[in-house]
């Protein structure tokens, strides 16, 4: 059919030289653009997919940057804490010169002290003047800030260090430590030497009260002039047919007999007289309200010592070996006189030389002796049948001394020798026998710097211990040699002893123990803190803020920011257990003229801490910020591969797509030129 009016086959033309128009600008834009997608009708789903991946790709490309910023901030403050420790090295240096004081003149120890001081301000300028871009990083405002809460004895953390805490979408992290057992150090007691109290006895010739049953006349009847063999005798009171007032004095096996007359009252003086004149072995003095014997008059007593048993009123060896004497003066019967000399270790005990003492009175003057008032107690003992005075006039009374030997115990019973070991080193010890514990204690300590043990002594029990807490501390005895019958090694609790570690937990996580330092490390909290000695208490604290807080993941969580805390480093802030590092200034109580050791000490704990602070950060650098910086970069290039997979264009693919569609447009043009040309068909027949 030929018609004019409607061209069908160059509409059908015109359509496909349209689409494939159409197809030749898709493949010019994508081989333009490089993609695949360039409008949502490309791929609307690619395109959903390809631009969540580009948001991911930004993401982690700041989270790399934020990475990388981090790790400038931590090389920035690692490069001052490394002038910080050159500082402080030399402050150690000068503290070891200036101990040097029998070398070193005055002047010469002010000139290191000047250096310290020096060091001291450059130490507290580099905390106030180090910063990244604008924020100071050295001078605590990196510090995380805690509270206590009302519950929780806060103040028995002496030191602590908050390395990195996750504050959560709180701002805030709440603490308890619970300590089970607080940390104990090394030690080994010696029992065998215990204290005791020092006593001695003086022991009085033997002797009697003697009673007449019928008047009741009072005679004491005792040895004299050093008799001995006297004790266990019988006394006896009798009656004679012997002149009136006259009295006989007689002694056969083992019995002195005494006889007044039964023809009159016989006065005490001359009973006395008749003892004196018939024997030389005894003698007698008044003691009775009454004065004279009856006629009738009988009686008898057993002969005996009387002891006064001397002690210390406390425990220990000060009275050992102390010499007790009794001697006789004119001084009075009824006040008999006690002196203690310190310097010559006596007690002299003064009765009357001719009148009869009460050993009630001399017990009196022991227990209110002069220099040792209320030091010594004294128990009576009465010789036989209660007899209870002494005379200054025989041998056999004042003569009897004694001392205390070593009854008051702490001391070594023979000769010892041994050697100390402790966590700073080891000494060896040589005694005398009969040291005193005390002694040896001072002996101890006075090197406890050197062996890191510490000596005290308790009733005569010794302990040693360690000045360090944890089982990193120890103490051991070795006993080189001891006298025979010496106990002192023998009485040893162990040979060799360690401490133990704190035990606590941290929000209900076992924390690790160092001594009285306990640490703990979660995803939660990096927390260490060194405990007052013996605390076992329960601490709750805080922790609202602070510390530095750093994005390292692409998504704005918790879980992927570090908080890490960075203590400041002026000489204020700087300590150890020793003490704070500013007292190394000059006045202060461990400048170099002053303290010399407690500087040391104080220095080198410093050094500890600066250097674990330096290692902190840098193996948040190593192990967090590399280890990140590494994996983001990885997570980057899948991140662009897939985003790349999804919207890039496959140019080998585009390219054989754009001669395709230019193929299809030359032949769609010249297939139109033939459409339009059939109608002018018509024109042949119209001729």
């Amino acid at each position: 059919m030929t018609r004019i009016n409607t061209n069908v086959s160059s509409l059908n033309a015109q359509k496909s030289l349209a689409r494939s128009n159409a197809s030749l600008q898709t493949a010019l834009t994508h081989l333009s653009t490089g993609l695949r997608i360039n409008y949502g009708k490309d791929d609307p789903a690619g395109l959903i997919a390809s631009e969540a991946l580009r948001s991911d790709i930004i993401s982690v490309q700041r989270a790399i940057t934020n990475s990388e910023r981090a790790n400038q901030v931590i090389v920035t403050a690692d490069s001052a804490l490394g002038q910080v420790s050159g500082l402080l090295n030399d402050i150690r240096g000068l503290v070891t010169e200036a101990a040097n004081q029998g070398a070193l003149s005055d002047d010469q120890i002010a000139a290191n002290q000047l250096q310290v001081d020096s060091s001291l301000e450059a130490l507290n300028r580099i905390a106030q003047t180090t910063s990244f871009q604008g924020r100071r990083l050295l001078d605590g405002s990196l510090d995380f800030i805690t509270s206590t809460t009302p519950t929780g004895n806060f103040n028995n953390i002496t030191d602590m260090e908050i390395n990195q805490a996750n504050l959560g979408a709180a701002s805030q992290i709440d603490l308890e430590i619970e300590i089970s057992s607080a940390a104990e150090t090394a030690q080994i007691t010696m029992t065998g030497n215990t204290d005791t109290q020092a006593s001695a006895t003086l022991t009085f010739g033997a002797g009697a009260r003697v009673t007449a049953a019928s008047s009741g006349a009072v005679l004491e009847v005792f040895a004299k002039d050093g008799q001995t063999g006297l004790t266990a005798k019988t006394v006896t009171l009798a009656t004679a047919a012997i002149a009136a007032g006259t009295a006989t004095a007689s002694y056969a096996a083992g019995t002195l007999t005494l006889s007044v007359s039964t023809t009159g009252a016989t006065s005490l003086a001359t009973m006395i007289a008749a003892i004196q004149t018939y024997t030389t072995e005894w003698d007698a003095v008044d003691v009775g309200a009454v004065t004279q014997f009856a006629t009738d008059d009988s009686g008898a007593a057993t002969t005996a010592a009387a002891t006064i048993a001397i002690a210390a009123t406390s425990n220990g060896p000060d009275y050992n070996s102390m010499a007790i004497s009794l001697t006789a003066a004119d001084v009075g019967a009824a006040t008999p006189t006690a002196v203690y000399s310190a310097a010559a270790n006596t007690l002299i005990i003064t009765i009357d030389d001719d009148e009869a003492t009460a050993l009630t009175a001399i017990e009196t003057a022991i227990e209110t002796a002069t220099g040792a008032s209320g030091e010594f107690a004294a128990t009576i003992t009465a010789g036989g049948d209660a007899r209870q005075t002494l005379i200054g006039s025989t041998d056999q009374d004042t003569g009897a001394t004694d001392n205390t030997l070593y009854t008051g115990g702490g001391v070594l019973d023979n000769t010892l020798t041994f050697e100390l070991a402790g966590n700073s080193g080891t000494e060896v010890f040589t005694f005398d026998q009969y040291t005193k514990i005390s002694k040896i204690v001072e002996a101890i300590d006075l090197v406890a710097d050197a062996t890191g043990v510490d000596a005290s002594q308790t009733g005569g029990i010794l302990t040693l211990a360690s000045t360090q807490y944890g089982e990193s501390a120890f103490v051991k005895v070795d006993v080189i040699s001891e006298g025979a019958g010496g106990v002192f090694e023998s009485s040893l609790s162990a040979a060799r002893d360690i401490g133990t570690n704190i035990a606590a937990t941290v929000n209900g996580f076992t924390a690790s123990g160092d001594g009285n330092t306990l640490s703990v490390n979660t995803s939660m909290i990096d927390l260490k803190a060194t405990i007052t000695a013996g605390a076992t208490d329960t601490i709750t604290f805080s922790i609202t803020g602070g510390g530095a807080l750093f994005q390292l993941g692409p998504d704005v969580v918790t879980n992927q920011q570090a908080r890490i805390g960075i203590t400041s480093v002026n000489s204020a802030t700087l300590r150890g257990s020793a003490g704070r590092l500013y007292l190394l200034g000059e006045g202060r109580s461990a400048d170099l003229a002053s303290d010399p050791t407690t500087a040391a000490r104080i220095v080198d704990q410093v050094i500890t801490k600066v250097a674990s602070l330096r290692g902190r950060l840098g193996a948040f650098q190593k192990t967090t910020l590399d280890t990140n910086i590494a994996s983001l970069n990885d997570t980057l290039e899948n991140l662009t591969d897939a985003e790349s997979a999804i919207r890039d264009a496959d140019f080998a693919k585009e390219s054989a797509e754009l001669t395709r569609s230019q193929i299809l447009v030359q032949s769609g043009v010249s297939v139109l030129a033939i459409a339009n040309s059939n109608p002018q068909n018509v024109l042949a027949l119209l001729r």
